[in-house]
C-alpha cells in the first residue's frame, strides 16, 4: 500500500489495526532499551572475563557510531519508500548482530558485532520513531499514543539494569545479548502483519545521498578517534591528521548538502532556529544520559566492589522512572500554557542527578544512591520525549521523518561523544592517581596488574594479584581499597563534567521557541496564530 486516506480525526487506521501497530512499535523500542540497560550492567564483567578494558568505551560507541550514519540514511529512505520494510530488516539485523555479541570470544570479536547492531539499531530509530506521527497526523491524538510507545521503553528500561545484572550473575554475561532473540521474533509477526506501508514521497526519481553519508562516517569517525587518542598523544601526526580530517568533512558535508538535490540533511533544517536548538540539546541529552548509564554500574562494581545483581537493583530506578517520567510529563504537558517548562524541570533534574553521583562515596546510603537514579530517571522523561513532540511540531511535513531521525541521531552523536569523553576522564584519573600511590608506597612494580580496573571486577584476578602480593609482604586488602578509591574518584571527575552539561542544557532552554498544544476550551476556537 503506497498511501492510506485517514481513518478517522487524528489517525489513519482503525483503533484495533492501530492499537496492533503501535504494539508493533512498542516491541521494537523494549528491544532497543532492554539492549542499552542490560549491556550497561554487564559490561564490567564482560570486560573482566575478556580482558579488555581498553576497549570499555567500545563496546557503546561501536554501536553508536555506525547508528548515527544510519539514523538518517533510513530516516530519508522511509520517506520514500514506507517505514514498514526497513523496520523489518532492522529488527532482523539487531537480532542477528545480538547473538553474535552474545558469541564473542574476544573485546574485538564484542566490538565489531556491536557495530553490526548499531547499524540494525538505527535504522530501527530512523523509522520507528517517525511511524507514529505517519499513524497519527494530529499532535493531540498522536500524543496520547506517544505515551503507550514511551510508556513500553519505560518498561523495558525499568527492568533492564535488573535483569542484566540477574542474567549476568546467574546464566552468565552472554545471556543479556540472546533476551533480544524473543524480543525481535515478536516485533516481526507485529510489524509485518499490522504496519501499513505509508510513502509520503510518490512522485520524481529518488536519489539517495551516498556522498552525504560518507562524510558523515568520516566527520563522526575521525572525531571519535581524536577523542580516543588525544590524551594518548596529544600533539601526535595521527591526532593531528584525523582531526583534520574531520573537519574537513564537516566542512565538506555543509558545502555538499546545500547543493545536493535530495540532500541527507536538509541545511535548511539546521538555519530554522527551533530545531537548531532541539538538536542541540538532544546532543546534551544523550551525553548525559550515557555518561550515567555506561559508568554508574562500574562505578558500584568496580569502585564499591557490588555484585552485577546489587548494581542493576540499583540502578534500576533510573531505568524505570523514565517511565514515570513520560507519563507524567504526557499528563503535564497537554494541561498547561507553556510546555518549555518541562525543559526545564528536566534539565534542572539530571544536574541534581549527576551532582548526586559525583557526592556518592563508599559509605553513601544504598537509599540515596537509588535516588540520585530516580532523578535522572526522572529528567530523561521531562525531556526526551518532549525534544521529540517539539521536533515533530516545528518541522515541515515533507521533513517529519528525518527530522525525528536527525534528533535522535544527535542523541547518538552525544551518547558517543560522552562515553568517549568521560571514558577518557575516568581511564586517565584512575591511572595518574593509583601511579601516584604505588609511587608513594614504593610498589610501582605492580603497576602492570594494576593499570586498568578490570581488577576490581575480576574476583580470580583480585585473588591472584593477593597471592602474589603475599609472597613479597604486601597487604593486597590495602592496596585494593586505594585501587578503588582512584576508580572512583576517576568516575566522579568524569560525572562533573555531566553536570556541566546538564547546566549548558538548562541554559539553552530558553531559546526554545515557545509551542501550545494544550487542548482548547469546549466552544472556544483557537486565537488566530495559535499552533492547533
Amino acid at each position: 500500500m503506497s498511501t492510506l486516506s485517514q481513518h478517522s480525526e487524528g489517525q489513519v487506521l482503525p483503533f484495533r489495526q492501530s492499537l496492533m501497530a503501535v504494539l508493533g512499535m512498542c516491541f521494537v523500542m523494549m528491544m532497543v532499551a532492554i539492549d542499552q540497560t542490560v549491556v550497561g550492567t554487564a559490561l564490567p564483567t564482560i570486560v573482566a572475563e575478556l580482558r579488555g578494558f581498553d576497549l570499555y568505551a567500545w563496546v557503546a560507541t561501536a554501536y553508536l557510531l555506525p547508528s548515527v550514519i544510519t539514523v538518517p540514511i533510513f530516516g530519508r529512505l522511509g520517506d520514500y519508500y514506507g517505514r514498514k520494510p526497513f523496520v523489518i530488516a532492522a529488527i532482523f539485523v539487531f537480532t542477528l548482530a545480538s547473538v553474535l555479541c552474545g558469541a564473542a570470544t574476544s573485546m574485538l570479536w564484542l566490538v565489531v558485532a556491536r557495530g553490526l547492531q548499531g547499524i540494525g539499531g538505527g535504522m530501527l530509530v530512523g523509522c520507528a520513531f517517525a511511524c507514529i506521527p505517519d499513524l497519527f497526523p494530529e499532535p493531540r491524538v498522536r500524543l496520547r499514543w506517544q505515551i503507550i510507545v514511551s510508556s513500553a521503553f519505560g518498561i523495558a528500561n525499568a527492568i533492564g539494569p535488573s535483569l542484566g545484572g540477574v542474567m549476568t550473575e546467574q546464566y552468565g554475561w552472554r545471556s543479556v545479548f540472546y533476551v533480544n532473540l524473543p524480543v525481535g521474533i515478536l516485533g516481526i509477526l507485529f510489524v509485518a502483519r499490522f504496519l501499513p506501508r505509508i510513502r509520503h514521497h510518490t512522485a520524481g526519481k529518488i536519489q539517495l545521498d551516498w556522498p552525504g553519508a560518507l562524510l558523515i562516517a568520516v566527520a563522526l569517525g575521525c572525531l571519535q578517534m581524536v577523542v580516543e587518542l588525544l590524551p594518548k598523544g596529544a600533539g601526535s601526526t595521527t591526532v593531528l591528521l584525523l582531526g583534520a580530517g574531520s573537519l574537513a568533512a564537516f566542512a565538506g558535508l555543509y558545502f555538499w548538502e546545500q547543493r545536493c538535490p535530495q540532500p541527507l540533511l536538509p541545511i535548511d533544517m539546521f538555519r530554522n532556529p527551533a530545531l537548531a536548538v532541539l538538536f542541540v540539546l538532544a546532543t546534551l541529552v544523550g551525553f548525559i544520559i550515557f555518561a550515567l548509564m555506561f559508568y554508574a554500574p562500574l562505578l558500584l562494581q568496580g569502585g564499591f566492589g557490588l555484585s552485577p545483581q546489587e548494581a542493576g537493583l540499583l540502578i534500576t530506578p533510573m531505568a524505570a522512572c523514565i517511565t514515570v517520567g513520560s507519563i507524567l510529563n504526557g499528563r503535564i504537558i497537554s494541561h498547561i500554557d507553556k510546555p518549555n517548562r518541562m525543559l526545564y524541570a528536566g534539565f534542572s533534574t539530571l544536574a541534581l542527578a549527576c551532582l548526586g553521583v559525583v557526592t556518592t562515596h563508599h559509605d553513601t546510603p544504598h537509599a540515596l544512591f537509588a535516588f540520585y537514579m530516580f532523578l535522572a530517571g526522572i529528567g530523561i522523561g521531562f525531556t526526551m520525549p518532549n525534544l521529540t513532540i517539539f521536533a515533530q511540531h516545528t518541522a515541515d511535513r515533507t521533513h517529519l521523518g528525518i527530522a525525528t531521525a536527525t534528533l535522535q541521531s544527535t542523541r547518538m552523536v552525544g551518547g558517543m561523544l560522552g562515553t568517549a569523553i568521560v571514558g577518557t576522564i575516568v581511564s586517565h584519573s584512575y591511572l595518574w592517581r593509583v601511579t601516584d600511590v604505588l609511587q608513594s608506597e614504593n610498589a610501582l612494580q605492580w603497576l602492570p596488574q594494576l593499570h586498568n580496573p578490570q581488577v576490581l571486577v575480576d574476583p580470580q584476578a583480585q585473588r591472584t594479584l593477593a597471592e602474589q602480593l603475599a609472597q613479597h609482604g604486601g597487604q593486597a586488602t590495602e592496596l585494593l581499597e586505594h585501587v578503588r578509591e582512584a576508580l572512583v574518584s576517576g568516575i566522579h571527575n568524569g560525572q562533573i563534567l555531566a553536570v556541566l552539561i546538564a547546566l549548558i542544557g538548562l541554559w539553552l532552554v530558553r531559546r526554545v521557541p515557545a509551542i501550545q498544544i494544550v487542548r482548547p476550551e469546549r466552544g472556544k476556537q483557537p486565537a488566530s496564530g495559535d499552533t492547533p
